[in-house]
């Protein structure tokens, strides 16, 4: 149990002082933004780059990285066959299905740092590599499906997937793996002091953005949403897992992965394309919430 909060409360912790930062309007509201920026831009970059450029990837990766997305996609589907039998407003819908398979990177990066050590980050990071493309897809496939938004074309999901800093490094860090290029030492101790200041800005960011006065509101999409999240994500991919036999720790990263509330980024999404930013704010901050009751159940099984 001693374990179990050590690797807990100092991220969860983060979180909670970026929202008391957010109270008291320290050091201002307008830092935050461009924090978030700074964080998203160059310092998550730095840390994915740093992480894959030095992975080593195991014989079952593929399978690994596949049982990740089938997971994502089966869960997915079920959403889509629930909403054909109880409804909900097509807007509703797409921040449903976002809180139901997106998740939050800084905190799935700090959690399998804190609990697994430096295996537990490569692999994270692979997983990482593969699902924010992915989803993407999923998520603005979801949008063009259940909203009548002329914004959403080819066009347009080629560009959130080139244009996104998280996917560029992803790529540029696996080329550098798999082409055995030589990073000059200075190159590389610069990645490793951004990497360090890249998950504790995020997670102070994460807290900045809570908004706790919407969590009354959609009682039903919200409980849709969590149980999409807490329960049939995380239920499919230990049984994918154990189908594919997969190793000890490939099975805790991949359950710990399904756990994770959903990215902040899925507010930013909901916004550009005409989805329901009241109710993804709330979504965003419940699970956020809820899920260090989840990480808990969590390590006392896998851990």
């Amino acid at each position: 149990m001693e374990h179990i909060f050590s690797s807990l409360i100092p991220i969860f912790s983060l979180i909670v002082i970026g929202y008391l930062f957010k109270r008291i309007s320290f050091p201002s509201h307008e830092f935050w933004p461009m924090a978030d920026k700074l964080t998203y831009y160059i310092l998550m970059p730095a840390l994915l780059i740093y992480t894959l450029s030095k992975a080593k990837f195991e014989q079952n990766s593929i399978t690994f990285i596949f049982v990740s997305i089938l997971a994502i996609f089966i869960t997915m589907l079920i959403l889509m066959i629930f909403n054909r039998l109880s409804p909900t407003q097509n807007s509703s819908f797409t921040s449903i299905v976002q809180g139901g398979i997106r998740f939050n990177t800084y905190v799935f990066l700090a959690l399998s740092g804190s609990i697994f050590g430096s295996n537990g980050l490569v692999l994270s990071a692979i997983i990482i590599t593969f699902a924010i493309p992915i989803l993407n897809v999923f998520c603005i496939t979801i949008f063009a499906l259940y909203s009548n938004n002329s914004k959403i074309d080819f066009i347009y999901l080629i560009k959130s997937i080139i244009k996104n800093p998280l996917i560029i490094s992803c790529i540029l860090g696996a080329l550098i793996n798999f082409s055995e290029v030589a990073v000059p030492i200075s190159i590389e101790n610069l990645l490793k002091i951004l990497s360090s200041a890249a998950l504790p800005l995020g997670l102070l960011s994460i807290g900045y953005t809570l908004v706790l006065k919407e969590i009354g509101s959609a009682k039903k999409d919200l409980s849709v949403t969590m149980i999409a999240k807490f329960i049939i994500l995380p239920i499919i991919m230990y049984f994918l897992a154990i189908t594919f036999e997969l190793d000890d720790l490939m099975i805790s990263i991949l359950v710990l992965f399904a756990i994770m509330p959903t990215a902040p980024s899925s507010f930013i999404l909901a916004r550009q394309l005409n989805g329901d930013l009241p109710l993804m704010t709330t979504i965003i901050t419940v699970q956020t919430i809820l899920a260090a009751i989840f990480l808990i159940i969590f390590l006392n099984y896998f851990n």
